[in-house]
């Protein structure tokens, strides 16, 4: 019996080896983080030009629509007294006050547009912040930094010049729809013209309010 347990021994030992074999300690390919950040920088940038872009166009938009307006008037018989019945009055009322009514949309659409540049930009800084937390010889390398960036709201800024030449425009708008409502009911006198110039400067002034709280 000893010899038999001897016999079988070693087999045992050679079958627990084999069906014990540990597995092998292998990790998954660790992500590509700079190829990462990278892609995710060059995104948040094509976001911020995107932003700009739009906002350019949106501007010459209402440019282009309200000289447009102006262009067709002055084809026709503008100057002649007789041109301007009572329909014709209200009809030119009612696309100034078209014109105001889509100023105000596009002021709208600029403050959200430097709303949108605004989080690209904070998205841009954030990544910076990390690389440079990573890497401390990339904080010389960036001169915009969080504690650099300009306020989303900036009186000095491109967006709101843009919101500026919108507003004055519009302003004018509203103040020539009001004129001609009046021409249509009333005759014309100094009191009518202070009227037209009092709300097309209350007309800036709020389109100007708008842009301030919409792009807060």
């Amino acid at each position: 019996m000893q010899r038999n347990r001897k016999l079988y021994q070693p087999i045992e030992v050679e079958s627990q080896d084999r069906y014990n074999l540990s597995m092998p300690n292998t990790k998954p390919v660790p992500v590509e983080f700079d190829e990462l950040l990278a892609a995710e920088f060059d995104y948040i940038a094509q976001t911020a030009i995107q932003a700009n872009e739009d906002r350019a166009r949106v501007s010459s938009f209402y440019l282009i629509a309200v000289g447009s307006l102006v262009a067709a008037m002055f084809g026709t018989q503008l100057f002649d007294p007789n041109f301007f019945s009572r329909t014709i009055n209200i009809m030119f009322s009612g696309l100034f006050i078209l014109l105001t009514l889509l100023g105000t949309s596009t002021i709208m659409q600029l403050a959200r547009l430097r709303a949108a540049w605004y989080e690209s930009m904070l998205a841009m800084n954030q990544l910076k912040e990390y690389m440079m937390r990573e890497n401390k010889s990339l904080v010389k390398a960036f001169r915009w930094k969080a504690n650099s960036l300009p306020a989303k709201y900036k009186t000095k800024s491109v967006s709101y010049y843009q919101a500026v030449e919108v507003a004055l425009i519009s302003g004018l708008m509203f103040g020539a729809a009001v004129f001609f409502a009046q021409q249509a009911f009333f005759s014309i006198g100094l009191l009518h013209w202070i009227i037209a110039i009092a709300l097309g400067g209350l007309t800036i002034y709020l389109q100007l309010f708008l842009y301030r709280q919409t792009i807060k």
